[in-house]
């Protein structure tokens, strides 16, 4: 089977590394790819295999199968060694990056130098921004590194989005914990409504946002709760059994706590403007 390749390759000025990511390459691949590796790199790669089915050995460890879409990250300083299977090959679209923002995105999860073999629900996001470097590239844009470096930062946000995180019953994990944030139960019970365990969540949400479970739930909480008291007239009790919170004390202790001010001083503001 034969294989085509297209990648450009990037020296991004030291002015354009204060931007905090910057692309280094980004290509294309397709069909009976030779074999990458072993190898290390000083630098991140995210290879997205987009179609077709191969192995990947990552740190020295046995290889495993893997099979698209799926993500494969690279990291710095770390051997890896990798393939598509010679009878079908696959399809892949890969950016190289670097910079400082790197180690805050892999805080927030966005990045998973640990489990660096990411199962994908779906690749058309992630596609159109490699094609935009792409496109850029092509047409030798004299604002390619900016641009590059503003997409590096949307590629991490669309690999996000595309990850593929289920429950055992096939529920989506993020989708139902947005849609349940708001009833007035504890993790348990929400890790009980996937069929999870409540480590299983936890590591999932972990994995996913960088945030603990009560982390994620507060923040979709008070964005609800900002909602109803700037546009309802609800007495501060009310919004805060509606997004979840019996108590309104400790509603009101965990909103000045989070926004800085406590619900009624929120709404007088926003409703001066």
């Amino acid at each position: 089977m034969p294989h085509s390749t297209w990648m450009r390759y990037f020296s991004p000025s030291p002015g354009h590394r204060r931007l905090g990511l910057v692309c280094l390459g980004v290509g294309f691949q397709e069909g009976a790819l030779p074999t990458v590796g072993p190898r290390a790199l000083d630098h991140h790669v995210a290879v997205v295999v987009t179609r077709g089915r191969g192995w990947f050995s990552y740190g020295g460890r046995p290889a495993v199968p893997v099979a698209a879409p799926v993500l494969l990250w690279l990291v710095p300083g770390v051997e890896h060694h990798y393939a598509p299977d010679p009878a079908t090959g696959w399809d892949e679209a890969f950016v190289d990056f670097t910079g400082g923002g790197v180690a805050a995105y892999t805080d927030l999860g966005y990045i998973t130098p640990h489990s660096p073999v990411v199962p994908l629900g779906g690749t058309t996001e992630v596609r159109a921004v490699v094609e935009g470097i792409a496109r850029a590239a092509r047409r030798e844009s004299p604002l390619l590194d900016v641009e590059a470096a503003a997409a590096v930062h949307a590629l991490l946000v669309a690999l996000r989005h595309a990850r593929l995180e289920v429950g055992p019953r096939g529920d989506t994990v993020m989708e139902v914990l947005a849609r349940d944030a708001l009833l007035p139960i504890p993790v348990a019970g929400h890790a009980a409504r996937l069929g999870m365990s409540l480590a299983e969540l936890r590591a999932a949400v972990r994995r996913i946002t960088g945030e603990g479970v009560k982390e994620y739930l507060l923040g979709i909480r008070l964005a609800r709760a900002k909602e109803l008291l700037v546009r309802t007239d609800l007495p501060v009790a009310a919004v805060a059994r509606r997004v979840g919170y019996e108590d309104p004390s400790y509603f009101s202790r965990l909103f000045s706590r989070r926004v800085g001010l406590p619900p009624a001083r929120f709404r007088e503001q926003r409703r001066g403007w």
